[in-house]
């Protein structure tokens, strides 16, 4: 009796865990669990703005395979993440090989850490309202401090429209985006890094094995899972790029129609008066989650090649 009454003793106390769990439980479905739910079913809607949403099956999903526009949109995504992922994995790879390089002996890493990652705390409002600035054709101190170097080699500088040109706008804004996220990336590869045991780095020294051979068969393999974290978040988060090039560059601009991102295309369905469609907009959602599964799940397969 005495063992019974304590169970259900302890079942009463422990049921009390329900109650502090259930804010967050009711919070997150309300706020995440049914807005995926409803795009999902709104994108097999023909729902405008507002008023009753009538069932069309798959024709928004047809409609989206056959836009030129939402491919023209995915290509020019596609163009800005790989210029800013080369550049950014690039930095981040090159600043962890110093300062994990047992030979260098690189001191003030957390100084560094620091100063890497800042970019990455202000707000990309910010940033944009900064470079655009910077980068302004006419009278941006870019342009002048070229102007200036020019002159100086007696040479005449004609100004570049960075962001107004659809040559230069793509690349320009990748390069910002590189700086923004290059010390997240670094600070995550560094952490890898720095849980690899130090006896492994120096008896690889102390057996004459150079710094490449150090880098190619002890950090790479051991840092393996964190690369794929890194280069999948980097996918998912380049493939969902707005802010910069939403905020950089003017719909009425020349380089609008190179620099126009697939979640630049959403919103212009879902959210711009005058071309709000919710349910196609649902739809590009939808595609566009299945196209980072996709290439997420081959991404975790090239890194998962050859392992037992």
């Amino acid at each position: 009796m005495k063992a019974n009454e304590t169970t259900k003793k302890l079942t009463r106390y422990n049921n009390w865990g329900y109650l502090f769990v259930a804010p967050f439980v009711i919070v997150f479905l309300i706020f995440s669990v049914y807005p995926v739910l409803r795009t999902f079913y709104l994108s097999f809607t023909d729902l405008k703005v507002m008023g009753d949403a009538h069932w069309i099956g798959l024709e928004n999903y047809h409609r989206v395979v056959t836009d030129k526009f939402f491919w023209i949109a995915l290509w020019n995504t596609v163009r800005i993440w790989v210029v800013n992922i080369v550049l950014q994995l690039g930095l981040a790879f090159l600043l962890m090989m110093v300062f994990s390089d047992v030979k260098y002996k690189m001191r003030g890493l957390p100084v560094f850490r620091v100063i890497y990652y800042l970019p990455n705390l202000i707000a990309a409002t910010s940033v944009a309202f900064l470079f655009k600035t910077l980068l302004d054709w006419r009278f941006g101190t870019f342009n002048q401090m070229l102007s200036v170097i020019y002159r100086m080699f007696g040479a005449h500088y004609n100004p570049v429209d960075w962001i107004g040109s659809t040559t230069t706008a793509g690349p320009s804004i990748a390069v910002i985006q590189a700086w923004m996220w290059f010390g997240n990336s670094f600070i995550m590869l560094m952490a890898a890094v720095q849980g690899i045991p130090k006896d492994y780095f120096e008896a690889a020294a102390l057996d004459g094995a150079g710094r490449w051979t150090i880098f190619g068969r002890i950090t790479l393999p051991l840092i393996k899972p964190i690369m794929m974290y890194v280069a999948i978040t980097s996918l998912i988060g380049g493939l969902q790029m707005f802010d910069l090039p939403f905020l950089m560059t003017e719909p009425a601009s020349a380089s609008y129609g190179s620099t126009q991102t697939v979640m630049m295309y959403l919103y212009k369905f879902g959210f711009t008066a005058g071309t709000i469609q919710t349910g196609y907009a649902s739809a590009i959602a939808y595609a566009l989650f299945l196209i980072i599964l996709t290439v997420s799940v081959i991404q975790i397969k090239l890194f998962n090649r050859g392992e037992d």
